[in-house]
């Protein structure tokens, strides 16, 4: 918002412009169907297969299922502060929900990462982990386990957040942001760190444990999944002229899922990178670019959220079936 007797300048007219909360509105209604398609087909998948429990489809679940809560707890609340229904919490409210964006926002990002790390492992094993139950179906002690370190971490990585946090009003400014709370103040609620040094501290500390490492991991695995595959295509090649060694049937199948995994880190490090670039020149720059970037920063946010569910369909083949089902209904 403008200061009183200051005109607007370029890129706050932009930021209020239709074009842009069009643009948004659209993006995060995108993200919550697709997201949410996602969800509703691949659990209908897994409760449909008898005895079976495919791991895969489970993380899956975990990522879109992250995704959906970040786009439902803020982008959502964001689309309603762009329409202009504006409301703003007390200091409690507003320290449970910077707690709660920082939790599921850090959680987004590693559940992301969880899909690369398994189908990295899966390809070092060759087969993918099937369970064949006999009896009471549930998930292997190890897949739990890691959705349990994956939530719980990250939900005492966001005690800062229910601490330092205070509420505002209309007139509130960010003094400091964070890629994985907020690029604009949302609720009335902003950061109140005890002095600038703290807040930095704070915020170089997010951009390495939840910024930077997860794309470097990210990047690895990927790097590793595909020359598994260089490996294992290697191998099926010879043995196609020895016809004596084992063909491995699931190198095409494995190929196709690195690709799809490879498209969405590839999305997730250009989503993440911008947000990064733009939300740290906000605190440590804050040059004449800074407004132009926390626009791009918005953007970012929800670009991965939004596009996800688009690049999963491509690669999964019940997700395809049912959206070519509800297009052929539609036309």
């Amino acid at each position: 918002m403008a200061a009183p007797g200051k005109p607007m300048t370029s890129t706050q007219r932009m930021a209020s412009s239709p074009l842009y909360i069009t643009v948004y509105i659209f993006l995060v209604l995108l993200g919550n169907v697709g997201n949410a398609t996602v969800i509703g087909v691949v659990v209908e998948s897994i409760l449909r297969d008898p005895g079976v429990i495919r791991s895969s489809d489970v993380i899956l679940v975990n990522m879109a299922f992250s995704n959906l809560m970040v786009s439902l707890a803020r982008n959502s609340l964001l689309v309603v502060s762009d329409l202009g229904l504006e409301f703003f919490l007390n200091k409690g409210w507003c320290r449970f929900m910077m707690g709660v964006w920082v939790w599921l926002r850090s959680a987004n990002v590693w559940s992301t990462f969880f899909l690369s790390a398994f189908h990295f492992q899966t390809l070092r094993r060759v087969a993918p982990p099937v369970i064949n139950l006999q009896g009471p179906r549930k998930l292997p002690k190890s897949l739990v386990l890691c959705f349990f370190l994956i939530w719980s971490l990250n939900l005492i990585y966001s005690i800062p957040a229910f601490t330092f946090s205070k509420n505002g009003d209309k007139n509130s400014t960010e003094s400091l942001m964070l890629v994985s709370s907020t690029t604009r103040p949302l609720l009335g609620c902003v950061w109140d760190f005890p002095s600038i040094n703290s807040g930095l501290a704070f915020a170089t500390c997010s951009m390495v444990i939840h910024e930077s490492i997860p794309i470097f991991l990210m990047s690895v695995t990927n790097v590793g999944s595909l020359l598994t595959l260089y490996s294992h295509g290697l191998t099926r090649n010879a043995a196609h002229k020895s016809q004596d060694a084992p063909i491995n049937s699931r190198i095409p199948v494995e190929r196709r899922a690195a690709k799809v995994i490879l498209a969405l880190n590839l999305l997730f490090i250009a989503s993440w990178g911008t947000s990064i670039i733009s939300v740290n020149y906000f605190n440590y720059n804050r040059g004449s670019s800074t407004e132009f970037l926390l626009i791009v920063a918005r953007i970012g946010n929800i670009a991965f959220i939004a596009l996800s569910p688009i690049i999963l369909a491509v690669g999964h083949r019940r997700l395809r079936a049912f959206i070519k089902s509800v297009l052929s209904h539609i036309v």
